[in-house]
């Protein structure tokens, strides 16, 4: 029979079951020689990942983020609290062949081809002989590896962004239903960030549920339904880019032809640069669009100001007292 749990938040609003849930879940970690040192990794976190959603785990560095993600794998086992995958409790083993896992520092056979490594984790799976090798060209194809060079390219000779390829690539042989990615552009360059990205993208218009841990904030803003911000072990926000980062009233206007003057009842911080009239909107925008039509000038783009999520992300940070070396 299947456990459920009851978590209520805000951000409870999908028609989509949680295939993640987690109800204060905490990890404390003994150091010291007589291991009598108590070390809090994770304080009390819940949250709900609905199915076919991206999420992502922000966090600086000792944030709890790999604890957590580990905990939820059943790698880790939590120091109390509760939480389900898939339906399941946290550490059932007949969950895991229906997981994906990227680790963010991940150890592979150097000696062995890409092609030689997808296959031996294929037989893990026990995926039958027969389907191996289409489901591994096909993979091949979906994270940019050329069959050829696979086959014969030891991952010894890869480049950082080749290796987290591969990673990808064995994360999603089992056509995983929830797929954990540990950083998965961390280290890489423009190019393979990019690369990374699209895979993703691609998997989740393929309904694929993604959960993953990253720095790297523009690309989170990107490609995630919703985010999730750790400091210190807890949980400091947790909902879409909306829900986190407001929906201010003032729009940045950009107009084509007119006459500043015609504006100034409506745009503030007007400025000209050829043709193009800009400024800030005061008042009802609709109010705007109306006036906008009994004039001659022609609508540009009417863009929502709001912060970026790396100014917000900063500065829940710094209202924390946390810093990046933490």
């Amino acid at each position: 029979m299947t456990s459920t749990l009851n978590i209520q938040s805000p951000t409870d609003t999908s028609d989509k079951p949680a295939v993640v849930e987690t109800y204060q879940l905490s990890k404390i970690y003994r150091t010291g020689f007589w291991m009598n040192t108590k070390v809090p990794s994770l304080k009390d976190c819940t949250l709900k990942v609905y199915q076919g959603e991206t999420f992502g785990l922000l966090g600086p560095n000792g944030a709890g983020k790999t604890t957590l993600l580990k905990t939820l794998l059943g790698i880790i086992r939590p120091s109390s609290g509760k939480g389900l995958l898939l339906g399941k409790p946290l550490g059932d083993k007949t969950v895991k062949q229906r997981v994906g896992y990227l680790p963010e520092n991940a150890y592979y056979y150097d000696f062995l081809t890409a092609w030689e490594f997808l296959g031996f984790i294929a037989d893990l799976f026990q995926i039958p002989k027969a389907q191996q090798s289409q489901k591994i060209v096909h993979l091949l194809d979906l994270v940019g590896l050329a069959k050829n060079t696979a086959q014969k390219k030891q991952l010894r000779q890869y480049s950082k962004g080749m290796l987290q390829r591969v990673g990808m690539a064995q994360a999603l042989i089992n056509d995983p239903e929830i797929v954990f990615f540990d950083e998965p552009m961390s280290g890489l360059d423009p190019m393979g960030r990019y690369q990374v990205r699209q895979i993703i993208l691609s998997l989740k218009e393929q309904g694929k549920t993604i959960f993953f841990n990253s720095h790297v904030l523009s690309d989170v803003e990107k490609i995630c339904d919703r985010i999730a911000i750790l400091g210190r072990g807890e949980l400091l926000n947790i909902g879409s880019l909306d829900d986190i980062l407001g929906k201010k009233e003032t729009y940045h206007i950009i107009i084509k032809d007119g006459k500043e003057e015609d504006f100034e009842q409506w745009l503030t911080h007007i400025t000209r640069e050829n043709d193009f009239i800009s400024g800030e909107l005061q008042g009802n925008e609709n109010g705007f669009l109306t006036y906008l039509q009994t004039t001659d000038s022609k609508l540009i783009s009417m863009t929502l100001n709001r912060d970026s999520l790396e100014e917000y992300f900063i500065r829940i940070l710094e209202e924390k007292g946390i810093t990046f070396s933490q």
